[in-house]
């Protein structure tokens, strides 16, 4: 029986950040002052392939905020032609969340209990991709524990030297095989990574004779 796999999407600065791409008000925490930095390099390409990605989705699992994000827009956008929105309002979420008490957008629930395991089984029940969209405190959390199998990275040629990073100091060392890469018509890098195992090392010193 062929099971499904996790995979994580998220756009990044040049230098890493993460925090707040789409627009001023989305995340300010830690005083941060670059909301929607990523508005002015949107163009056909990147709708594109934002339209097949979410078209590969069975389910989503995201974090509180960018649940609340999602919820108090896509529902809004009611046009079945709309790929994010088609599958966003009617696909399941899962939302991991210690502080919410209820979720009220359309096929969306709460996951309860150990967070590993809730993955393994919403892996065997759905049969493609479990998506994770922006949730960086979610992401940090299953990237710690190995649990991602696939980066989506969106590498956008802009540096902002603050802001809430992916791979934030204490994440776990992992290698990666490149598996897919597009260019955007405005610089944007659309990398596909997956997992490959932990890192191997090597070295260019000379041999002490």
């Amino acid at each position: 029986m062929s099971t499904g796999k996790l995979t994580l999407t998220t756009f990044l600065t040049l230098d890493g950040v993460m925090q707040a791409p789409g627009g001023a008000n989305e995340d300010q925490s830690g005083n941060f002052q670059h909301g929607g930095w990523l508005v002015p390099y949107v163009d056909d390409v990147m709708f594109r392939i934002v339209g097949q990605r979410f078209g590969n989705a069975d389910a989503f699992v995201l974090g509180r905020k960018t649940y609340q994000i999602f919820a108090a827009y896509w529902p809004r956008i009611t046009d079945p032609a709309d790929p994010v929105a088609s599958a966003l309002n009617r696909l399941p979420k899962y939302v991991a969340s210690k502080t919410l008490q209820k979720t009220e957008w359309h096929n969306s629930s709460l996951i309860r209990g150990d967070l590993a395991e809730q993955v393994a089984e919403l892996k065997r029940r759905y049969p493609r991709e479990i998506q994770i969209h922006g949730s960086g405190d979610l992401a940090q959390t299953l990237i710690a524990r190995d649990l991602v199998d696939e980066y989506h990275l969106w590498l956008y040629p802009v540096i902002l030297g603050t802001g809430k990073r992916l791979f934030a100091s204490g994440t776990v060392p992992a290698a990666l095989t490149l598996a897919e890469t597009t260019t955007t018509s405005t610089g944007v890098v659309v990398s596909i990574y997956r997992r490959a195992g932990k890192p191997t090392y090597g070295s260019f010193e000379l041999d002490q004779a």
